[in-house]
């Protein structure tokens, strides 16, 4: 039987909220306030310092990619619960001398000790999640700093020192919390007890988590970050820095080593490729489902007027929802990393297979989706294709028309709880993003089978976003957000606020959302959608869990008249758009 589902929601949703380093806690949401604006570069993220950094950067002669690679940084010291150079990064780059657009995939790797059935209990054959997600053995290979130092190598103009100057001093100077970071680290305080190089960086002497106003001093994190500045990314997969990894983590038991650290290498990729409505849709290939599964959901959606429909009335939101699902229900069949399985990416993104999708979808009804579609008819040779074609996110885009989008993670609030001793680099627990066994849910809920399966040097599937959009050969938009499985669902409502909608980019980040991912079978509302509104799917036959809120995208809006930049920070953080 159909229902207002709000018990499904907090054992079942509310859980998923907590991931991606959000720690599901946000502050309430309110009306929209303006976007800010620019002439010349812009940097939004989720948190206002580590925009300034990129501010900074920029106003000193730096271009996008010496701006996002600063922002990073920051962004691993003043927001470290949600993403760090113990953790991994996708980022996609448009350099607008050469018209070219590039993929650096930054994402783990399992260690080379690593088994597909290493978090099952040999006794009982069942899985057990905590071993994936908490301590030294949820950790995949960090690959954060080799794809930093990589897009500085290529396509920056300063040195890492340079960027990276602004973040040692906030690491080695402190900052005072927030109130959303003592949030997230009050309700994390569990976890980062049990280890006690992470007690002694987040709690007092009494047990009590540092709190709002409160300084976080990190000189641990400033000296590893010193070493960076000096030696380059070298020290953290070949010096001093790797020695106390793989050091550390030998004597606590895990499984990533030095070798592993050497082997790591970032892999340039080629961006997936879709339009919509006239735009140009920029965005992330596989290890990553975020993109292929935004370019399939908006081929799905393009052929309903989701305009006169109107923004979240129950006739849209149950379009959503139908697509989101048959999407999601393809991500757990065929998505996974491509050096290890075939992915049907052409088929996937093919808007003859979006045809044969939508022949299923009921106008007026809810339908039960047992499993994905094919889009194996679908494929079409890649290199024709190719050329036609908890975690944070931060957008930027400089005076020469750069434009980057990068989305880096340590996966769940803290990653894996666990801070390497002597480093302060918090461990992702990016491990929890294979498929421990297959149909077995991970930390978001989330189901992958045989293509996910966890094998030495492989990369776990992810759903990070970072997305461009153009118009006409012109930048229109730079976005992404952090939030697991939500990430791709956040990313397409945001574009269809903008491009459907018609609304600006605050208003359009900050515009409750909705979240379908086929199991559950249930559709997630996030606070603001009307009782009516609800009512009304729950009579077209959806399972619905409404309340609380998810998310946070960070975007920059070009206005294709003016050439005016504007930039939209989620209101559900306290992040901030800034611009010159």
């Amino acid at each position: 039987m159909n229902r207002i589902s709000f018990v499904g929601f907090f054992l079942a949703g509310w859980t998923l909220l907590l991931g991606a380093g959000l720690g599901g806690v946000f502050p309430a949401q309110a009306a929209a306030p303006r976007p800010a604006w620019a002439d010349s570069g812009m940097v939004v993220s989720a948190h206002p310092l580590a925009s300034q950094a990129g501010l900074d950067i920029l106003q000193a002669g730096g271009n996008a990619v010496d701006a996002a690679v600063a922002t990073a940084f920051a962004l691993g010291v003043v927001e470290g619960y949600s993403s760090g150079i113990g953790g991994g990064s996708f980022t996609l780059v448009h350099l607008a001398n050469r018209w070219e657009t590039v993929v650096v995939d930054g994402r783990e790797e399992a260690p080379g000790a690593a088994t597909a059935d290493m978090y099952v209990d040999k006794a009982t054959g069942q899985v057990n999640p905590e071993l994936s997600q908490v301590g030294v053995l949820a950790g995949a290979v960090p690959g954060h700093v080799a794809a930093l130092a990589l897009l500085l190598d290529r396509y920056g103009t300063m040195t890492l020192g340079q960027v990276i100057e602004p973040s040692i001093v906030l690491a080695d100077s402190g900052f005072e919390l927030s109130q959303t970071y003592a949030r997230i680290l009050a309700f994390h305080a569990d976890k980062l007890k049990r280890f006690p190089s992470s007690f002694d960086i987040f709690f007092h002497p009494d047990s009590t988590p540092l709190g709002l106003g409160e300084r976080l001093v990190q000189h641990d994190l400033a000296e590893t970050y010193r070493q960076l500045a000096d030696e380059g990314e070298t020290a953290f997969y070949q010096g001093a820095i790797a020695d106390q990894i793989a050091a550390a983590l030998q004597a606590d038991h895990g499984l990533i080593t030095k070798k592993d650290l050497e082997a790591y290498r970032p892999r340039i990729r080629r961006p997936v490729l879709g339009s919509y409505r006239g735009y140009t849709i920029y965005s992330m290939p596989p290890p990553s489902s975020g993109g292929v599964h935004l370019i399939q959901m908006l081929n799905l959606l393009e052929r309903y007027d989701l305009r006169y429909l109107g923004h979240n009335s129950s006739e849209s939101i149950h379009l959503l929802a139908e697509v989101m699902k048959r999407a999601f229900a393809d991500r757990a069949v065929y998505m996974g990393d491509p050096g290890f399985t075939d992915v049907p990416v052409t088929g996937l993104l093919a808007k003859p297979y979006a045809d044969s999708l939508a022949r299923s979808i009921n106008r007026f009804r809810a339908g039960r989706i047992s499993g994905p579609g094919d889009p194996k008819p679908y494929m079409v040779p890649t290199g024709s294709a190719a050329r036609g074609q908890h975690t944070t996110h931060l957008s930027v885009m400089d005076r020469w028309g750069n434009l980057v989008a990068m989305t880096a993670t340590i996966n769940t609030g803290f990653g894996s709880g666990y801070v390497i001793p002597g480093t302060g680099i918090l461990l992702n627990n990016e491990m929890d993003d294979f498929s421990a066994q297959p149909g077995v849910e991970n930390y978001f809920g989330l189901v992958g089978g045989d293509a996910n399966a966890i094998a030495p040097g492989k990369r776990p599937l992810s759903s990070m976003t970072p997305t461009l959009v153009f118009y006409q050969g012109r930048p229109f938009m730079v976005l992404g957000s952090p939030g697991g499985p939500r990430i791709i669902t956040a990313v397409l409502q945001t574009l269809l606020n903008v491009i459907d909608h018609g609304m600006d980019v605050q208003a359009a980040v900050d515009a409750p959302r909705i979240h379908h991912q086929w199991k559950p079978d249930r559709i997630y509302l996030e606070d603001g959608i009307p009782a009516d509104v609800i009512e009304n799917l729950v009579a077209k036959g959806h399972d619905v869990a409404p309340g609380g809120v998810w998310s946070a995208v960070e975007a920059i809006l070009i206005d294709l008249q003016t050439g005016l930049l504007y930039g939209g920070s989620d209101s559900r953080t306290e992040g901030a758009a800034k611009g010159y």
